[in-house]
């Protein structure tokens, strides 16, 4: 499971011919500069939209959606209508800035991903690299959804809260300020979306500081739901 979860870099970047977009929302110099020279590395095109952006994505295709999430009404309204419209409800959405509360606010949207404040060029270019064939639509056999969703555990005889890192049919990969041992059998439960709340069972897989892996038990009927979502996910 730790393995699932690790990408591997590319040790240099070569620009690549654009293949995508991803529209950014209400930045301004030097946010946007900085942000369409990181996702430009991938092939991914940036258009800057200052006005009237909800509107824009009702009616126009981006393949992902930067915006911060510190904008509280206006953020949300920008991220209901990616969701409502037919040709972006699968936008790879990011999210800049804010705090833990504000992902968990927004979390029925499924933020995808999360920059964070101040803006840093290698960790920013190191997340773009990780999510970047979803945005472009390159999907392996098997494929982990970077989603940002609150997720209860219980186990070891107590209940925690995390919140979702990636995600795939066998498993996820959490944030957590609570330890688990490695080996212990726990039930977690998260809706996504579309997908209403659901209960798995699994087991701790590997742990570090601050995360943690679960992979989900193989003869637990109800983690067809979240493969049904995830496919359904990948084909729009």
């Amino acid at each position: 499971m730790d393995k699932a979860f690790t990408t591997t870099f590319a040790p240099s970047l070569i620009p690549r011919k654009a293949s995508a977009r991803a529209v950014l929302v209400g930045f301004h110099e030097p946010q946007q500069t900085l942000l369409s020279d990181c996702f430009r590395q991938f092939g991914i095109e940036s258009v800057a939209v200052h006005t009237e952006a909800a509107d824009r994505l009702r009616k126009e295709k981006f393949e992902a959606c930067v915006l911060g999430l510190a904008k509280g009404d206006e953020a949300e309204a920008v991220m209901e209508a990616v969701r409502g419209s037919r040709s972006n409800s699968r936008c790879v959405i990011y999210g800049v800035g804010g705090s833990a509360q504000d992902a968990m606010r927004y979390s029925k949207y499924g933020v995808n991903a999360m920059f964070h404040e101040p803006l840093e060029r290698p960790a920013m270019l190191k997340l773009v690299r990780a999510t970047r064939l979803l945005v472009v639509h390159e999907f392996r056999r098997y494929v982990r959804i970077p989603v940002i969703t609150e997720v209860s555990i219980i186990g070891e005889g107590r209940r925690s809260t995390a919140t979702s890192v990636e995600m795939s049919s066998g498993g996820m990969s959490l944030k957590s300020v609570d330890v688990f041992s490695p080996g212990a059998n726990v039930e977690i439960s998260f809706a996504l979306m579309t997908l209403p709340r659901v209960n798995l069972r699994g087991v701790v897989s590997w742990n570090k500081p601050k995360s943690l892996g679960v992979r989900f038990d193989p003869n637990d009927q109800r983690r067809l739901k979240l493969k049904t979502w995830i496919d359904s996910y990948l084909e729009n």
